[in-house]
């Protein structure tokens, strides 16, 4: 498991691009037949990445859990963003095709992944925040989430959020989680900007050529950096933090959010006069 010790408020203004890059990305998310697994300081989260190509690949734990498995004091949140592809969860299979959500409840023992089709394999995205309380296990297909329409096409930012993981679908300790498709011919993912300093967000990019780019904002609203993110990698932003992005096309991410309640419009709206 590696680690993502993100700088504060004051120390991330002195960073070249590469340092605020070490300290706020998290790349290679998919590796063939692995899991991958970073642990941040944003609100403790576990973001990481499953690709089965083979056999099934178990959920670990790791020594600074300090747990005998994952989901000890954990729930997790599950996207698969590849072809279809099954995680087991203490015996029962829940399948699971392109943008479908699985809400793993804090307690499960045991959790594998695996693939329909090893040549072309599903590719299981997850957030994990610590849990208080054990809930459901819930799978959630893309139809029968909470579906919103928002931005214009005249702003460039007309898109289609799904809720995935929310209080409308399920319950949960502290992860709230979902899916924003952006528009053909749109390219902003929020216009303007907000914060929240009651919660955290993880931002990941996909669904777009590799050669294509999303250029992210982040900082504090009066001293911005941008920083250029190849699909299939995540950001964590800290709850001081603006989270952002302008694409070179149209894409898609997931966002996944943890922090004191689970209430989609908590923002602090900001306009673009605020930002420079």
């Amino acid at each position: 498991m590696k680690f993502l010790n993100t700088p504060d408020k004051n120390s991330y203004k002195r960073m070249t691009n590469a340092e605020l890059e070490e300290n706020f990305l998290i790349a290679k998310l998919f590796v063939e037949n692995e899991i991958t697994l970073t642990y941040t300081d944003v609100d403790r989260a576990i973001v990481g990445g499953v690709m089965p190509t083979g056999p099934s690949i178990s959920l670990p734990t790791h020594k600074e859990l300090a747990a005998e498995y994952f989901c000890e004091r954990r729930e997790v949140g599950v996207i698969n963003i590849g072809d279809t592809g099954t995680v087991c969860i203490d015996g029962t299979n829940y399948e699971m095709k392109n943008k479908d959500s699985l809400y793993i409840a804090r307690g499960a023992k045991e959790v594998s992944f695996t693939s329909a089709n090893g040549s072309s394999p599903a590719k299981f995205y997850l957030v994990s925040y610590p849990a208080h309380t054990a809930y459901t296990t819930v799978l959630v297909k893309q139809k029968d989430a909470n579906i919103l329409s928002m931005g214009d096409q005249e702003q460039s930012n007309k898109r289609k959020i799904y809720q995935s993981l929310c209080p409308k679908t399920l319950q949960s300790c502290q992860l709230v989680m979902g899916i924003t498709e952006i528009a053909p011919g749109n390219v902003w993912n929020t216009k303007p900007p907000h914060t929240h300093p009651r919660r955290t967000e993880v931002y990941m990019y996909f669904d777009m050529p590799m050669n294509e780019r999303v250029f992210h904002f982040m900082g504090e609203p009066h001293n911005v950096r941008p920083l250029v993110m190849t699909p299939e990698t995540a950001i964590a932003s800290p709850s001081w933090s603006i989270h952002s992005g302008v694409g070179s096309t149209n894409y898609t991410f997931i966002w996944a959010m943890g922090g004191e309640n689970q209430e989609f419009d908590d923002m602090d709206h900001l306009t673009l006069e605020d930002i420079h």
